[in-house]
């Protein structure tokens, strides 16, 4: 047993993600071509990566070269432009995984579980046989079960690695499976997590799977969630979706001082200062007038009735009845319609999802086209919502993080949320004063609970001009000084400092 090396005062960092929307220009000529998202953690990826490459750090990035994703034309990907291509990304950042079960996909994950995993095998398999050899990492952070191997070949190796999880997804697979997609998980078995306990080498290779996300925590230095409430739901079984595994592993992780939460933050270009899809731009001084601007041009976009003193209800994420709540909206909005019909209350809704159906139901069954407008997602119709909005609807079951609660008042829409996970940390009730809090908080998961908080809501809105003026600026300016990744990319930092000042063994 030997303790790692000494350490480069500027640590090598190889951020290894799957997703990701963006790249700093900086750090390779293809950067700007580099995009593949399925979800948050694309947008968490970049601007993580991007703001630690603005603060100076030896930051590198792995991830798969999805060819048919990225904005490369075909003609460059073959013969010898293939190596051309190839040769412009040499000493850069950027570390492109290549096998063909990514080249041609469309999308990250696909309804085939099999494409899923064989994507996630030759991934990891360059990763840990061709990528981490070449940068030589002081420290490797993974990202959610399509990495989760990648802890325990670092633990072999004393690399300090951080787990961040994401999403509570997993996979699982044999020993045999992995090793037949070229990766030799024989040099670290006894720190992957498997199904039961495992015995010897052989005994487990062929009818004992390897469970992905619980190896990637259980394998890892140290790990993170993106918002310290969800990681202690979890530590205390407060949501029957996690399988007991992955509960036991990140509480053992937390009750031993090697898990954080730390929140993501929304980014920078969420601005209604710059924002080019609005129709006025403010800020917190001269959000007044503007947003009545941006409501009307919203009103007439999706045919509700122009009126620039109607308080607006903005619904901006995915219509999932599983997670974020849209039933118990659909449960009472036409009786909130109603009580506020006088008050001109109406609803946009920018999302896809299984429950857009039901509030067209909604609208065109009681002919309230003129009060409550759906439509499918568009980036910039959805932050015109942000900017026109009043209000916007988070009633979620659970929420790891969430990013639409801080986008909000950024733009000066503020949250009405239920009081879980990433949504405890960011969103909190409005003082009678004004001046504390950022939105309107309700405790019970039910649609009762939710028409509540909207009264709070609407209360606050008929209250003198003057006092929601400056509560709305001093709610702007709070929420661009605290939900920003300079912010979040620091506490990242911290913790790979931590990590790299604490020597690791290797126990085999």
């Amino acid at each position: 047993m030997k303790p790692r090396r000494r350490l480069p005062k500027n640590p090598r960092i190889l951020v290894v993600t799957p997703e990701i929307t963006y790249l700093p220009e900086g750090m390779g000529n293809m950067a700007n071509h580099l995009t593949a998202k399925a979800g948050g953690l694309a947008d968490v990826s970049a601007s993580l990566v991007s703001t630690l490459f603005d603060l100076g750090a030896d930051v590198h990035v792995a991830l798969p070269n999805f060819r048919r994703m990225f904005n490369i034309e075909v003609t460059q990907l073959i013969n010898e432009e293939l190596r051309v291509f190839k040769s412009k990304l040499t000493n850069s950042r950027i570390h492109l995984a290549e096998d063909r079960s990514f080249y041609y996909t469309k999308e990250i994950y696909s309804g085939y579980s099999n494409d899923n995993h064989k994507i996630a095998m030759a991934f990891q398999r360059e990763v840990m046989n061709n990528i981490v050899p070449e940068v030589k990492p002081d420290l490797i952070h993974c990202n959610d079960w399509m990495t989760g191997l990648i802890p325990a070949m670092a633990r072999r190796m004393s690399i300090p690695c951080l787990f961040t999880v994401h999403n509570i997804h997993t996979y699982k697979l044999t020993l045999a499976e992995i090793e037949d997609r070229g990766i030799d998980a024989a040099e670290f078995w006894p720190y992957l997590y498997y199904s039961s306990p495992p015995g010897s080498y052989e005994s487990l290779r062929d009818n004992n799977p390897v469970d992905l996300l619980a190896s990637g925590i259980f394998a890892a230095h140290f790990i993170n969630t993106v918002s310290p409430t969800f990681l202690r739901e979890i530590a205390d079984g407060r949501h029957s979706f996690v399988p007991d595994n992955i509960r036991q592993e990140m509480a053992a992780k937390l009750h031993s001082g090697c898990a954080e939460g730390i929140l993501n933050a929304p980014d920078e270009k969420y601005s209604p200062a710059t924002d080019e899809a609005l129709k006025a731009n403010y800020n917190a001084e001269t959000h007044g007038i503007a947003k009545k601007e941006n409501k009307k041009a919203i009103q007439e976009k999706l045919g509700l009735d122009i009126n620039p003193d109607a308080p607006v209800l903005f619904w901006p994420s995915r219509l999932d009845p599983v997670q974020k709540g849209c039933q118990l909206l659909s449960d009472i909005l036409y009786r909130t319609i109603s009580d506020y019909w006088k008050q001109g209350l109406q609803l946009i809704v920018i999302a896809n999802g299984a429950y857009q159906e039901v509030f067209r139901h909604i609208a065109g069954f009681h002919n309230l086209r003129n009060r409550i407008a759906v439509a499918n997602f568009n980036e910039s119709d959805s932050r015109l919502a942000y900017a026109a909005s009043d209000f916007l609807l988070m009633p979620s079951l659970f929420e790891p993080c969430g990013l639409p609660q801080m986008i909000g008042p950024k733009y000066g829409t503020l949250p009405i949320a239920h009081d879980t996970g990433g949504l405890h940390d960011t969103v909190h009730d409005i003082s009678e004063d004004g001046d504390t809090g950022n939105g309107f908080v309700f405790k019970d998961y039910d649609a009762n609970a939710l028409r509540w908080a909207i009264d709070q809501a609407m209360t606050f809105h008929a209250r003198e001009p003057e006092f929601r003026e400056k509560t709305i600026s001093r709610i702007m300016t709070e929420a661009a000084d605290n939900f920003n990744y300079t912010v979040c990319a620091q506490k990242y930092i911290d913790i790979y400092e931590n990590m790299l000042h604490r020597p690791l063994i290797t126990h085999f």
